[in-house]
């Protein structure tokens, strides 16, 4: 089994953390994000990996390298632009080729790892197997509907009115079945091949589509949401005054694992945080 890890698109949702580095290097205890992807899919046993880049690619590549320190083994492969998850499955279809495989998103933490869902893959080989999670905001993610007798009936890609609170959590496990689907599915209404119309194609298909909720916590990118006015973003001169004042705006200095120095306004930071 191989691990598809998606690190491309421009992280316009968390700026401004990320106007001088993608989300994906965003440190959490003092690590990248992405490590964290990484180092589950290595417990997990997958150690072949082939990362999906974009224009952060080169900070990508500086951090992970060939992948034997975190110990897998990375391989790149350049998405030109972010068209959706569909579309970077097919991006990678020559480095995929007939193998099963594990496709994480690189900003999204799962509590324990993803181990145990490996396992029961590999054991029952579904065409896809998926995780969900009760959520407050379902409008931000991929959702599923459930049947009465809890079998996945079909699947919406961020709906504007959600028929459901059951979010796609950011790994998905596939059998090489999901790239005829993906090749057999049009743009949504966003402009993007949605993995969720490639999964919906297996349904459609008579192919067994299997899932389970997460018990733990799991965590993926804020939404947009209101940035603070006026602030390090913008770069006022009221704003620069206020933050020459002791006790109101600190800076807070943060060095990264794969990275170098980065200062982000307090500010800020709580506002990213928040929009969670």
């Amino acid at each position: 089994m191989k691990g598809l890890v998606l690190a491309g698109g421009a992280s316009t949702r968390l700026r401004p953390i990320t106007y001088t580095s993608g989300k994906q290097r965003v440190p959490v205890a003092n690590e990248p994000i992405l490590f964290y992807g990484l180092e589950q899919l290595r417990e997990a046993g997958v150690t072949d990996v082939g990362i999906i880049v974009g224009e952060t690619a080169p900070e990508i590549e500086a951090a992970v390298g060939d992948g034997s320190a975190l110990g897998i083994r990375a391989t790149y492969i350049p998405q030109d632009q972010p068209l959706g998850l569909a579309h970077a499955v097919l991006t990678a279809a020559e480095f995929l080729g007939d193998d099963d495989f594990v496709m994480f998103l690189g900003d999204n933490l799962i509590e324990g790892g993803i181990g145990h869902v490996v396992e029961a893959f590999e054991r029952d080989r579904p065409a896809a197997q998926l995780l969900l999670k009760q959520v407050a905001d379902p409008q931000r993610f991929g959702v599923a509907v459930l049947g009465e007798d809890g079998r996945i009936e079909r699947l919406v890609e961020k709906p504007k009115v959600p028929p459901s609170d059951l979010a796609l959590v950011g790994v998905y496990l596939f059998t090489p079945a999901v790239l005829d689907a993906a090749r057999r599915i049009e743009p949504s209404w966003r402009g993007e091949l949605e993995i969720t119309d490639a999964i919906q194609r297996l349904l459609d298909d008579g192919q067994t589509v299997r899932a389970s909720q997460v018990e733990g916590w799991w965590l993926a990118p804020p939404a947009a949401a209101p940035r603070p006015t006026g602030c390090c973003s913008t770069n006022t001169p009221r704003w620069r005054s206020e933050r020459r004042r002791a006790g109101f705006h600190r800076v807070a200095q943060a060095r990264r694992r794969g990275g170098g120095p980065a200062s982000y306004c307090a500010r800020c930071v709580g506002w990213s945080v928040l929009a969670r």
